[in-house]
């Protein structure tokens, strides 16, 4: 891993997991800001409010979660309960986004 931080497997005491936990909590947190650019973005693109929401795709990025994570052994129905609100959190700022770009 960069910065010095190690790998998981490679930690040996818990201020190693601790500084790699951290780390990587800070790259979530970029991953996110640029998911929500995508958020700002598709509500400058979209000119209709109504199809903002939309349950066929909003479905399709769950199950893709929950595939993925499935795939790494991850827990997957927890993860896809985290994608829930992400998506649900991502859908109501994209509509903040939208009624403020055209006020």
């Amino acid at each position: 891993m960069k910065d010095g931080i190690k790998l998981p497997e490679d930690c040996n005491d818990m201020r190693e997991v601790r500084e790699g936990v951290d780390a990587t909590d800070r790259e979530l947190m970029a991953l996110l800001d640029r998911r929500f650019g995508y958020m700002r973005a598709a509500a400058r693109i979209k000119t209709d409010r109504g199809v903002v929401r939309d349950e066929a795709r909003k479905t399709e990025v769950i199950d893709n979660a929950r595939h993925d994570a499935s795939a790494r052994e991850l827990p997957a129905e927890k993860i896809a309960e985290i994608w829930e609100l992400l998506v649900e959190t991502s859908i109501a700022y994209e509509l903040v986004e939208w009624d403020r770009i055209r006020s």
